[in-house]
């Protein structure tokens, strides 16, 4: 088994055009540290599992979609967060009374209003390289030096990155 050396760029175009090894390449690459992630999200092992491969599917039929405006673990994050979501919104209890109503966590609450509330909007309008920096270190809960390994840059661009989206943030939620 050779180990490609491409960036995540070059896997992801070849991808979109039917590369498989590419998408193994992919799938060694970021699988680890995405299964990771959700495992913090998610107590169920086998779910977990099973939306990661979710992800690379929607990676592999979507790769086409991919516009290059961010990094490629954001891209592959966003998918895999979304497909989380989903799931577990899918095998939720349905409340039949007042005494079964379900528990919301306090995380779920706030995933939903990044995803449907004046959060996500704001959040949409930062610049995807902002985005990715937020996503990281207030989102996943990642330090700044995991946030700098995850998407490829310098710790010190992570902290100013950081105050640059919470200035944003602050000014857009005013």
């Amino acid at each position: 088994m050779t180990v490609r050396a491409d960036g995540d760029d070059e896997l992801l175009r070849a991808v979109a055009q039917g590369d498989r090894a590419a998408l193994e390449a992919l799938y060694r690459r970021h699988a680890p540290w995405l299964l990771a992630r959700l495992r913090r999200r998610c107590a169920d092992p086998g779910l977990v599992e099973e939306v990661v491969q979710d992800t690379f599917v929607a990676v592999w039929r979507g790769a086409g979609r991919y516009r290059g405006t961010g990094e490629v673990p954001a891209w592959i994050w966003g998918i895999g967060i979304r497909r989380l979501i989903d799931r577990l919104r899918r095998t939720s209890p349905v409340p039949r009374t007042a005494d079964d109503a379900l528990v919301v966590s306090a995380e779920d609450e706030v995933l939903l209003g990044v995803e449907h509330g004046d959060l996500g909007a704001a959040l949409g309008r930062l610049s995807p390289e902002l985005r990715a920096v937020v996503q990281a270190t207030v989102l996943d809960g990642l330090t700044t030096k995991e946030a700098a390994t995850l998407l490829g840059i310098p710790q010190g661009t992570v902290k100013t990155r950081a105050a640059r989206a919470r200035r944003e943030l602050r000014e857009a939620l005013a």
